[in-house]
């Protein structure tokens, strides 16, 4: 009778869930605050990718300069205004629907050169993000010859847009300062 109820004052023993359930839990969170503080970059790094691709794209409607620093040539727009050869394309191969050629070229050179810069500095993101979003979905319906690969770039461009109106531009940004500075 002693060995059966030596049997019942021992607890039984911890099944292999019991025994990882606590690990399982401090490697998700170690993963979420590792998630959280990468969330910023990661916010930064896609207004980053498309801005990017944006603003090249505005600096071959326009006149450019560059110079040369630690080996790195950079480009600048010296004007705003469309060339020459950006109002022939407007013309000719890109069919913005509404709009006349020329007036298109005019708003097309200046959204990809002013917006992708607030895009970046993350000022009037989710307004940037949109007009954008728009602006590249007016892109790929204009110009009926693009190619298979110009097609999934302007995607991958139109969800990190998309992504970023949703979730906004993160605390890289200068709308989250200035949020913070105003909300004291």
């Amino acid at each position: 009778m002693m060995a059966t109820t030596h049997l019942l004052d021992e607890p039984p023993p911890l099944s292999f869930w019991a025994r990882t359930a606590p690990l399982m839990k401090k490697a998700d969170d170690l993963v979420h605050k590792i998630g959280e503080r990468l969330t910023p970059v990661a916010d930064l790094m896609a207004r980053y990718w498309v801005a990017s691709a944006f603003f090249a794209s505005g600096l071959t409607k326009t006149l450019t300069g560059s110079f040369t620093l630690f080996g790195h040539t950079f480009t600048y727009p010296v004007s705003v205004f469309p060339t020459e050869s950006t109002f022939t394309l407007f013309q000719y191969e890109y069919h913005v629907p509404l709009l006349p050629p020329t007036l298109a070229a005019y708003m097309g050179t200046a959204t990809e050169l002013l917006l992708p810069v607030f895009l970046l500095l993350g000022l009037g993101t989710r307004y940037a993000a949109l007009v954008l979003f728009v602006f590249n979905a007016i892109a790929v319906s204009s110009y009926p010859e693009l190619t298979e690969v110009g097609l999934k770039d302007h995607q991958v461009w139109g969800l990190l847009l998309f992504i970023t109106f949703c979730h906004g531009p993160g605390k890289l940004s200068l709308d989250h300062w200035i949020g913070r500075l105003i909300r004291r």
